[in-house]
């Protein structure tokens, strides 16, 4: 399998508000930038749909890294409570709806896909692509409502 590090990071101005996610794809040295915002939405929903885009964009199955400051993210498959989910049809454990189901049921399906690793990062720190992905993420926030 293809061995491919996938960058992320999703952003809200005001939360909710107009959102954006960054993503870049590392293959063999290329990398790929890939990124989009939607308004009223929020930061949660941004990093996972960020992890969403990125594990789309492959065309066949890869064994990935993921790297995300997003602990709600990395912690939802690290610390396995979205196979809690998945057993309980979407359900906390207090018996309440997982926020976000929708996107936490497309990202299960592609993770199922792909060999896939999470790795959390300290975000705005010292990381060059987990900044990147936030630079991305905010400036499609700015182009949110504009004409291409």
């Amino acid at each position: 399998m293809k061995k491919v590090d996938l960058y992320t990071d999703g952003a809200c101005s005001g939360n909710p508000g107009n959102g954006g996610y960054g993503a870049i794809l590392i293959y063999k040295g290329v990398e790929k930038e890939l990124s989009g915002g939607e308004p009223s939405t929020t930061n949660n929903r941004m990093e996972i749909y960020a992890v969403i885009v990125g594990l789309r964009s492959l065309k066949e199955c890869c064994d990935v890294t993921v790297y995300s400051d997003s602990a709600y993210t990395v912690n939802a498959f690290n610390e396995g409570w979205i196979y809690g989910w998945v057993k309980n049809d979407w359900k906390k454990a207090d018996g309440s709806p997982v926020l976000n189901a929708e996107l936490w049921r497309e990202l299960y399906a592609l993770v199922q896909k792909h060999s896939v690793k999470f790795v959390k990062v300290k975000g705005h720190a010292d990381n060059l692509y987990n900044n990147r992905c936030d630079a991305l993420a905010r400036a499609a926030i700015k182009n949110i409502g504009k004409l291409a």
